[in-house]
């Protein structure tokens, strides 16, 4: 067993140029750990409600959990915030060379939080448990390879979308080939006048009894479905899956299959790749391909929204769309959607703006998707400015109808729920707007017959509050598929964290911070009315295995209030407060957070 487990935070206000170093309550460490739920605790407690995500008052965090470096795959990091696209918690991860260096830079620190905001642009370095600024106003409107060669360590960094406050910016790492990708954290390190964070530090050296965790939890993870899955296909055999089983969105949601799907799959991505991101590693990385700018590793969501999405069935195409936003530090699925929400409102004449572009925006066209991608990332026309602000915006501004379906006003991933139904629970509850990574049972749900509501529920619930108790020891997406038996305990216990070592007290963790995230988010006025069906789901769809599918909005409703039940909250959303007396959230929730008196009972579904 060792001892030292990190307790501190690193806070740097960029108004007043300070660095200080805070020391994290013990409770805070104990009931949170770290990650996701010790960034929930942070920001619920600093941020007033109503902050302007965009403004210098609100906290930009990176941060780390108490195993990171420590457990299998890649390190990650997470950058929390609140988002300038949706207005919610916001809490988005990455991983690679730069989250593995910021765990030595850090030197015992959980991570970093950043407020105020700069009038120039600065770099913040980071070595041996020390922060530093230093001018960076020439890498100003440099993309992201660029400023990441400007440097001589790991960097994360915002391209010229995040300089421009693209709501869907991202924070991008190790040359673009990571991103902290959705909800705009890029719009919010843009908007302080941080141009790029650069970690000095190397990942810390393995006690022999972490050693061997890691060797036992790296076999068991390569036995597993996700181990064997992963290092088959990474996660670019999705596009296949998501269009044999009808799920897949295709030509801005209008059809559910795609008939270019093999030629930008995961038999085109095999052919195209010259190697494996960590190549001979026990749990290999991404896919790395030529396009004509360089390499890049295109994840799922690449072929998804930016091949069968925007009707462009070339992979080298759709490849080179996608190293377009990494460069750009651009969220491929809001783009993508961006792109495909133009296309359908310009082609149906219920728009007629002027997009800057030689040609006429139509699918299949990946010339004009490219060319106003970078219009978006730079708001260089009114058209463009609008879209940058995302598809809920862009839809007002411009007078047309939604036309592609959003949550909380964040651009929905590909997995269209008229193929799987309970997809409209997960996306409709997320507690960042439209994800796919809190819970995604399109991979249960269409290889069952009989499904009841009441299996939906339990697995929506059961996929959420899991990820989020490993969302705080930010173990890494695929790995930690490994640590589902006992959510990383055994590793706690080892490294004397003062963290529970009970798997069911850290279930109790991820509930607990699921539900601080939903007080957030209450607080800053949302509720039922935000989680409704988007009117793009209750439309049939064309082609394909759900051709015809349509889901209906009362049955939706009735779902999401048996949802509401089994959470403890209200038919309004809102925790009651018996669920924050189980949870020791009672002392924790201020004056200006609503309460529910009591959650929404179990007859009333």
């Amino acid at each position: 067993m060792t001892d030292g487990a990190p307790t501190d935070l690193l806070v740097v206000d960029l108004t007043e140029r300070t660095v200080e170093r805070e020391r994290l309550p013990d409770r805070w460490l104990r009931e949170y750990v770290g990650g996701k739920g010790l960034g929930a605790r942070y920001l619920y407690d600093r941020l007033d409600p109503g902050t302007d995500p965009l403004g210098p008052d609100n906290h930009l965090l990176f941060m780390l959990g108490p195993l990171s470096g420590l457990l299998p795959g890649e390190p990650q990091f997470a950058a929390i915030t609140r988002s300038p696209l949706t207005g919610t918690f916001l809490d988005s991860y990455s991983g690679g060379a730069f989250a593995g260096a910021l765990v030595g830079a850090l030197d015992g620190a959980l991570g970093v939080a950043v407020t105020g905001a700069s009038d120039e642009p600065q770099a913040l370095e980071l070595e041996a448990g020390e922060a530093t600024l230093a001018p960076a106003e020439d890498l100003w409107g440099r993309d992201v390879v660029e400023t990441c060669a400007a440097f001589d360590a790991p960097v994360a960094c915002v391209g010229p979308a995040g300089e421009h406050r693209v709501r869907y910016a991202t924070i991008a790492s190790d040359g673009g080939d990571h991103h902290a990708g959705r909800g705009g954290a890029g719009a919010v390190m843009g908007a302080k006048g941080l141009k790029a964070v650069v970690a000095r530090g190397a990942p810390p050296e393995r006690p022999p009894e972490i050693e061997s965790l890691r060797e036992a939890y790296e076999s068991k993870y390569r036995d597993d479905d996700v181990g064997r899955w992963h290092a088959a296909s990474a996660t670019l055999e999705t596009v296949d899956f998501a269009d044999e089983v009808g799920v897949l969105s295709t030509r801005g949601w209008q059809e559910g299959s795609f008939d270019g799907a093999d030629d930008i799959g995961i038999e085109a991505v095999r052919e195209a790749a010259v190697e494996r991101e960590r190549d001979g590693e026990a749990i290999p990385g991404g896919f790395r391909v030529e396009t004509e700018d360089g390499q890049s590793v295109p994840r799922g969501a690449t072929p998804m929204s930016l091949g069968a999405g925007l009707g462009i069935d070339d992979f080298d195409a759709v490849a080179t769309l996608g190293q377009a936003c990494d460069r750009l530090g651009l969220d491929v699925i809001s783009a993508g959607n961006a792109v495909a929400w133009a296309i359908r409102a310009s082609e149906s004449g219920l728009v007629d703006a002027d997009f800057g572009l030689d040609e006429p925006l139509s699918f299949g066209d990946e010339r004009v998707a490219e060319a106003l991608i970078e219009s978006i990332s730079r708001r260089d026309t009114d058209a463009a400015d609008a879209l940058a602000d995302g598809v809920d915006a862009a839809a007002e501004r411009l007078g047309a109808e939604q036309l592609v379906p959003t949550v909380k006003s964040m651009e929905v991933p590909a997995y269209d729920p008229r193929g799987s139904p309970t997809m409209a629970l997960a996306y409709a509850t997320s507690d960042r707007g439209a994800c796919h990574r809190r819970s995604l049972p399109a991979e249960t749900e269409v290889f069952r017959d009989e499904w009841d509501e009441a299996d939906r529920v339990r697995l929506v619930i059961r996929e959420q509050t899991i990820s989020s108790a490993l969302w705080c020891l930010i173990a890494d997406d695929f790995a930690g598929a490994a640590l589902e038996d006992d959510l990383g305990a055994e590793w706690l216990a080892a490294i004397d964290a003062r963290a529970p070592t009970d798997p069911a007290e850290l279930l109790r963790v991820g509930e607990r911070t699921w539900t601080l995230t939903r007080l957030f988010n209450v607080r800053e006025g949302f509720d039922a009315g935000d989680e409704s069906l988007p009117t793009a789901f209750q439309q049939p769809l064309s082609e394909g295995p759900s051709d015809g599918a349509a889901l209906d909005p009362g049955w939706f409703d009735r779902l999401r209030r048996r949802y509401y039940a089994a959470r403890e909250w209200s038919a309004e959303g809102i925790p009651a407060r018996s669920l924050l007396d189980r949870l020791d959230l009672l002392d924790v929730v201020d004056d200006d957070t609503p309460v529910a008196a009591s959650p929404l009972a179990s007859h009333d579904e």
